[in-house]
């Protein structure tokens, strides 16, 4: 089966798999400047990573990607010229509160539809998508109450499986599960993570805390809203884009009030003491988020920053975090 790959939420999967293609929503590998075919002032380690990626990917048929990122829409035009994949760039509007950025939405899926039979891809029926849609949602209910059987790195890992397997990866599937370590309850909060990322999640777990959230675009935060079963049987479609249009809660959406409601339910409801913010050097969206998240929290927020230096997280993170908990015990 031809495999599309993507990183951004706002693409639904089931969209993918119902034309009869592979969805892949990729976890990134970082990269340094002297690798990349991208000049590293001023880019994004995670775009940086992105492209390089997909000018590399050997299985793939095709690539996705959308506009939720200033920088991310930029790549685009560099992978055009760069990629040997055909490469579809879907319009997401930062607006969402109107009927007509519902309809663009729904508009641009019906577009990808197109370039998904371009590429070998099979026109279908509702009933073939409701299926797909259950099928997915059956899988992504189960990864969700399973959260308090895993600890916080395997449960991030089983997000990230879910995402690039599709519903072939259960949580009972995760080899190793082991109950969760007792420790100050953290969340942390930003943009995607890449591999090398996911070493906070023990360093966490080592200097006596545990995340309990993870409110980052590769974790929780960025997993469409529930179906709703009695409706997505009449009009899957529609279902489809209010899960994920409607129910993925994201920085860059104007206004992004409803990011920080789900937040405030969130970090109440399993008792967060204190908030990692994780975000990538040259990424404005989510630096302007820091100032407003420290204003608006009533709790401790500690900054990592990441220039893609491998070293050097290596080297800095952990003694933060240390030092961050330390303060919390």
């Amino acid at each position: 089966m031809k495999t599309i790959i993507y990183t951004c939420p706002y693409v639904p999967a089931e969209w993918i798999a119902a034309h009869g293609l592979r969805p892949s929503r990729i976890i990134l590998s970082a990269v340094s400047s002297a690798g990349s075919i991208t000049r590293a002032e001023g880019v994004c380690p995670y775009v940086r990573a992105f492209i390089d990626e997909a000018t590399t990917e050997k299985r793939a048929c095709g690539v996705v990607m959308t506009t939720v990122c200033d920088q991310m829409r930029r790549a685009f035009d560099i992978l055009v010229r760069k990629c040997n994949l055909p490469v579809f760039l879907m319009n997401v509007p930062n607006t969402w509160q109107s009927v007509a950025a519902q309809k663009l939405y729904l508009d641009e899926l019906k577009r990808l539809g197109r370039f998904l039979i371009q590429l070998a891809g099979k026109s279908f029926s509702q009933d073939k998508l409701s299926q797909v849609m259950l099928e997915y949602d059956t899988v992504r209910a189960c990864i969700l109450a399973a959260r308090g059987h895993l600890t916080s790195r395997q449960y991030a890992e089983v997000i990230a499986a879910f995402g690039r397997d599709g519903p072939g990866t259960r949580p009972d599937n995760a080899e190793g599960a082991r109950p969760p370590i007792a420790g100050v309850p953290l969340a942390i909060v930003g943009g995607p993570l890449m591999k090398q990322s996911f070493d906070i999640f023990d360093i966490v777990e080592q200097s006596g805390g545990r995340i309990v959230l993870d409110a980052t675009e590769t974790g929780e935060r960025g997993m469409c809203a529930p179906f709703d079963r009695r409706r997505f049987r009449d009009d899957p479609l529609m279902e489809l884009a209010n899960a994920y249009f409607g129910g993925i809660q994201d920085a860059s959406r104007r206004p992004n009030n409803e990011l920080y409601k789900w937040l405030d339910h969130e970090l109440v409801s399993r008792g967060v003491r204190g908030i990692i913010f994780h975000r990538y050097l040259w990424c404005d969206m989510w630096h302007a988020e820091l100032w407003r998240l420290k204003d608006w929290v009533d709790l401790p927020v500690l900054d990592i920053d990441i220039g893609g230096d491998n070293e050097t997280y290596q080297h800095r993170t952990p003694n933060r975090i240390r030092a961050f908990l330390e303060m919390l015990q």
